[in-house]
Parts: C-alpha cells; sequence; structure tokens
C-alpha cells in the first residue's frame, strides 16, 4: 500500500447527500466540496460516485457554480453516506510492475451504526470500473482507521480494530496477519483510543498520520482538563517508544489540537490530523480558530513541496468526519 504522499491517478469521493448526516448544512458541504473538487481537479483527476442521473446532474450545477474546470468523472455506485475513505477500495500497487490492485473489505458502518447496504457494495465496484484485480480482506476494516508509511509500517488503534462490533472471530494477531497479507505491511504500530465524539471507535486518521517514512505528526491537546488529554498523551507516549524496523525510533511531530467544537451540548471530533494528501497539495480542516494557523505551519513544515490549504470544515464535521474521511486516493500505477 503506497503513502499517501506517492503520486496520484485521481481523487475519488462519493458525494454528500443524507441529511440524516448533515440536517441542516447539506448545502453548506455540497459547498465546501465542490471547492476541494475544484482544488484538486488542478493536478489529478477527481472521480465522484452519485445516486443516478438526476443526482449527477445536480453535482454538476453545484460543480459549475464553483467554477470546476479540471478533469472529472462521474459514476452511478448508489450510496448511503459520504465516507469514501471508510467504505470504498483501498488501492494497493505491486512493488516491481507498479500495477495497480484493489483490496475490498467488508463494510458495516462503524459496527452497524447506520444504515450501510449500498455502501458495502461500493469498494467492489470501484475495483470494476477501474478494470483491477480485487482482493477479499474477509474481514471488516475502514480506511479511517489505518496509515500507512509506503515503507512496511501501518499506524492503527486497539480501539477500534479490536472492537467487539467489528471483528469478534479475529485475535490481535489475526488482524495484523490480514493486514500484512492484503497491505504489504512488515509491522503495525497500536495506539490505544481514539478521540470523544468519534463514532467510528477511534480511528487513526484522526489521532496520527505519516508524513514521511521516518516521521508522523500526531494530535496533542495541551489542556489537562480537555476529556482528549489524556487520551492523546497516551498515544503520544506509544509513539516515542516504537521504532522504525532498523530500530531508530520515530520522528514525532505534535499537531495543535482545534478549539473544543459542540453541536447540541455534544463534543464532536475535530481534528487538524484528518488532512488529505493530494498531488502538490495538502487540504487540512480548519475550524476558525487561532490553532488553525498553528496546525498549518506544522503541516506546511511537514510538506515543503506542497502546498496547504486550509478548508473551513465547520459545516463538515457536524457529520463526525472531515476531509480525510470525504476522500481515497488511487495510487498512479
Amino acid at each position: 500500500m503506497p503513502a499517501e504522499w506517492a503520486p496520484h491517478q485521481a481523487t475519488w469521493l462519493s458525494w454528500p447527500h443524507n441529511r440524516d448526516t448533515w440536517p441542516e448544512e447539506l448545502a453548506c458541504v455540497e459547498r465546501t466540496m465542490a471547492q476541494v473538487v475544484r482544488l484538486l481537479s488542478q493536478h489529478e483527476a477527481v472521480y465522484i460516485n452519485v445516486n443516478d442521473a438526476a443526482h449527477e446532474q445536480h453535482v454538476r450545477q453545484v460543480l459549475d457554480a464553483a467554477g470546476v474546470s479540471g478533469t472529472v468523472r462521474f459514476f452511478h455506485i448508489p450510496t448511503d453516506d459520504a465516507w469514501i475513505r471508510d467504505h470504498g477500495a483501498i488501492f494497493v500497487t505491486h512493488t516491481q510492475t507498479r500495477s495497480l490492485a484493489a483490496t475490498v473489505w467488508g463494510f458495516n458502518s462503524w459496527g452497524g451504526k447506520y444504515p450501510w447496504a449500498r455502501d458495502a457494495q461500493v469498494a467492489r465496484r470501484m475495483a470494476q470500473i477501474l478494470g483491477v484485480p480485487a482482493f477479499d480482506g474477509e474481514m471488516i476494516l475502514e480506511g479511517g482507521s489505518i496509515d500507512t508509511n509506503g515503507a512496511g509500517l501501518l499506524l492503527t488503534t486497539e480501539q477500534c480494530l479490536l472492537h467487539s462490533n467489528r471483528n469478534p472471530q479475529y485475535s490481535r494477531e489475526a488482524i495484523e496477519a490480514r493486514l500484512k497479507a492484503f497491505l504489504g505491511v512488515a509491522q503495525v504500530l497500536w495506539l490505544g483510543q481514539g478521540l470523544v465524539g468519534d463514532d467510528t471507535d477511534g480511528h487513526v486518521d484522526d489521532l496520527a498520520r505519516f508524513v514521511a517514512e521516518d516521521a508522523v505528526v500526531i494530535a496533542v491537546e495541551t489542556d489537562p482538563r480537555d476529556p482528549n488529554y489524556d487520551i492523546l498523551q497516551e498515544n503520544l507516549e506509544r509513539l516515542k517508544a516504537a521504532r522504525l524496523p532498523d530500530g531508530r525510533p520515530l520522528q514525532v511531530i505534535p499537531l495543535p489540537m482545534p478549539e473544543p467544537l459542540e453541536i447540541a451540548g455534544e463534543r464532536v471530533p475535530a481534528t487538524y490530523a484528518n488532512f488529505y494528501i493530494a498531488n502538490q497539495l495538502v487540504l487540512m480542516p480548519a475550524y476558525g480558530c487561532r490553532q488553525d494557523a498553528l496546525a498549518e505551519a506544522v503541516l506546511a513544515r511537514c510538506f515543503p513541496g506542497r502546498t496547504v490549504i486550509p478548508i473551513d470544515c465547520r459545516a463538515i464535521i457536524r457529520g463526525l468526519g472531515a476531509l480525510h474521511c470525504l476522500t481515497q486516493q488511487v495510487p498512479a500505477s
């Protein structure tokens, strides 16, 4: 599995349409997604899943209004929701030939929390459209629950992958074995718990992300009174203790947390770690607080060859996800 910063053929999206996810914010979310498409399509193709021809026509109008002029392709793949990072295929490339293949994993809507019948069909359809081999991982796995450096290391969390609502039939060792076999990784680094308010049961793409083969950013809360403080401190210590295959320590880079954000009195998992690495760009969630600039500066230092662009995610986060959750890269082959 290539690192996210490896060259992309395209970014794949499932267009937002679920009003249960965004009861009042859907139009704003669509405008934000159109901004994302406009930026991405200047540097790589953008593939978009829509429900049908009428839905495609609607999305075309939204994109036209945003001035999108790059390469965009539409596919009529019905979805329950927009979180393609989790319901989409996870693409891999052959180490010698660089040919593309898809790994297709079970999807049960984060342990049966929401309807998922349509989402569960998306990954295999993506592989069929591209005409690439599809390998069935034979366990529940969401793309947001893993992150890789493209050189044999994979990050995940115990809260998610060992949760009883995912793969209770498999031991930790069996899960590791499948990740290694299907994604071509040699070592799995386990973090502990995820953010408060994360309905995915602790996805790692809200916590820590590789930014180089030997470097990782990790969300760090500085307020000891914050409910995320202890969680993030424990994960920080785990990463500091981790070692690369050659015995060297990882370079661990703190990434600030935004101001706490609540909706209807409930904490939502706002984080800067949910950024998306595209060709020549890094799209970073922004939340209209002073920490936005601090996080942007950290990521700019991590990606000197890319432009870091903050995207206002205050509407999107009401659905409990952000930019990385809404995107899935297709590696160049």
